[in-house]
């Protein structure tokens, strides 16, 4: 059995979850793979999941919203020491930004080959709110990150890049998509259990999200239509400003488990992200049949398809993400056959059937 060492900001810490590298440890196991997945947490620890997937916590210190970010002394050499140790067949870093990957430079220099994979480039296709953050993030991109870029084996991305961008990079060449997909089987695509009257957000009260678009634009239209329920489900901190403003008019269920059942209940779903990757919410509301209003950012446009499986509106727009949902609203039949678009083409396009063919192929082409 061939192993793969995953090095990935975060894991299942509350608000600190890193979903694409969750999701990719598993359809790896699944065609065949171990895992040995690497990353930042709360306390320094080794956790033995399954006979193929065991995660290694190093305990960091975090810096919330808007970074989100943490610092953990010592990565790369316990990165160093694990490779010694297990001797893995192919090194995988999950992600640009966090300061995890800052690991594929030395390790490139002591001649381990690393595979790169991102669904964003920051500071370049993805931005954070505020002019602080988002000078970081262009400083980071054209030192640190862009010499990550150079040091990787090669470049995974979830989602197009402009093609003109990674040629700039000198990394067009080394370059490959491959989105993480989803598993369509875990959840109910069928029209059953919606009562046509909920429309959901999944994620994290932050404001990169966009919840304060989302929350600003769908609340006035509880006074036209009273009976429609508005949810908000995701980690938030206690005493979160837009949870006591809105909490008289919204649902705010807190982090959930049951996401699948509370989307295939769902007839409406909202990303209003301002940057964002490919998004693992979205692909469940696809997978759930929702009719899914995206903002046109990242990896939103690349899976849904504008007045076909999904409406795309300019990020912040919040009258024209209003108009969307009046819309859909109004008309029961377009809702419908929008969310049946949009689960056919998660089926077509982005199931894990599909998405581990790519990668076992990708990964024996090393």
């Amino acid at each position: 059995m061939k192993t793969i060492l995953l090095i990935s900001p975060y894991w299942k810490e509350e608000h600190r979850w890193m979903v694409s590298s969750v999701k990719l440890a598993d359809l790896w196991q699944r065609r065949g793979y171990r895992v040995i997945a690497v990353c930042m947490g709360s306390s320094s620890r080794v956790e033995e999941v399954s006979s193929t997937l065991s995660v290694h916590y190093r305990k960091d210190f975090f810096i919330p919203d808007p970074w989100n970010y943490g610092i953990s002394f010592g990565f790369t050499s316990y990165i160093r020491r694990l490779i010694r140790a297990e001797k893995p067949d192919h090194i995988v870093a999950n992600k640009i930004l966090f300061w995890t990957s800052l690991c594929v430079i030395p390790l490139r220099l002591t001649g381990h080959k690393v595979v790169l994979l991102t669904d964003a480039f920051v500071g370049m296709t993805w931005w954070p709110r505020g002019v602080v953050p988002r000078i970081g993030a262009f400083l980071y991109a054209h030192t640190l990150g862009w010499l990550i870029m150079l040091s990787a084996q090669r470049v995974v991305t979830f989602h197009p890049q402009p093609e003109r961008l990674l040629r700039r990079l000198g990394i067009a060449k080394k370059t490959q998509i491959i989105p993480t997909g989803i598993d369509p089987t875990v959840i109910d695509g069928t029209q059953e259990k919606k009562k046509g009257n909920t429309i959901t957000y999944v994620g994290r009260l932050e404001s990169i999200k966009g919840v304060d678009d989302f929350l600003a634009a769908i609340v006035p239209l509880k006074k036209e239509y009273p009976s429609w329920k508005i949810q908000v489900v995701g980690w938030y901190k206690e005493g979160h400003p837009l949870v006591e403003q809105y909490q008289r008019e919204v649902v705010f269920t807190g982090l959930r488990k049951d996401i699948g059942d509370i989307l295939s209940a769902s007839d409406i779903f909202v990303m209003p992200s301002h940057s964002e990757g490919l998004s693992n919410a979205v692909m469940e509301a696809m997978s759930a049949a929702c009719a899914c209003i995206v903002s046109e950012v990242g990896g939103n446009t690349y899976l849904t398809q504008n007045g076909v499986s999904g409406f795309h509106y300019p990020a912040g727009d919040r009258e024209a993400l209003r108009a969307h949902v009046k819309r859909l609203i109004d008309d029961p039949a377009k809702r419908t056959a929008m969310g049946a678009e949009a689960r056919k083409r998660i089926d077509e396009e982005f199931s894990w059937e599909k998405v581990g063919k790519m990668y076992q192929d990708f990964f024996e082409s090393l």
